[in-house]
């Protein structure tokens, strides 16, 4: 007996859509032609010297007693926002919130972050409280990245604000790989930015 589609043909799908969907992400992404794979991921890592972390880290730490991080908007706002703007000082890069996208009524939204630098790119997308359906949108979101940038792999990163996963598309091998590893804020903050600058800086996706 074959299985029914997840997916209608007719239909129209925001990236929202797959994250409120009750399906297992292999199952969505199947449907988009892509497997996954859960697996301990060797990220890209900056050597450079993050000069700023220091006082990035102090400003996190003063931050954290003072604000409930009860919502989205305000996980987004006291420790996605500043890391991720640090991120795009160290790269020299664009940093586009809200980023409109759409290649067909399957793949069409808006990237809660987009940072692009001459090398690579970094989609992240903000959750307030489930990274795996998180982890699932923007998944999808790197299929559509993938269908209109140059390149065989892409980099995303999933994140409630304190705690974040990353993930990458191989194009060619029609792949998605999710790291197991979670990356914490405060406590894991150097790792993160070395990650996130280290991704920027790589080659690999052009």
């Amino acid at each position: 007996m074959t299985r029914p589609h997840l997916l209608q043909e007719g239909q129209s799908y925001t990236f929202r859509s797959y994250f409120e969907m009750p399906y297992e992400a292999d199952e969505i992404l199947a449907e988009l032609g892509y497997s996954l794979l859960k697996t301990r991921m060797e990220l890209p890592r900056s050597d450079r010297n993050l000069e700023r972390l220091p006082e990035l880290q102090q400003r996190i730490d003063e931050s954290l007693p003072l604000v409930s991080l009860s919502s989205e908007t305000a996980r987004r706002e006291t420790l996605v926002a500043p890391t991720l703007l640090e991120v795009a000082r160290y790269c020299q890069c664009q940093i586009r919130i809200e980023y409109s996208l759409t290649v067909n009524n399957w793949l069409k939204g808006n990237l809660d972050y987009f940072l692009k630098s001459n090398l690579s790119l970094l989609v992240v997308e903000a959750k307030n409280d489930d990274l795996t359906r998180g982890f699932t949108q923007m998944a999808v979101e790197l299929i559509a990245i993938s269908e209109v940038e140059e390149g065989d792999i892409f980099y995303g990163a999933v994140t409630i604000g304190d705690a974040w996963r990353f993930g990458r598309l191989e194009k060619t091998k029609q792949q998605i790989f999710q790291d197991i590893s979670l990356y914490r804020i405060p406590d894991d903050l150097p790792d993160l930015m070395k990650i996130l600058v280290g991704i920027l800086e790589s080659s690999s996706s052009v």
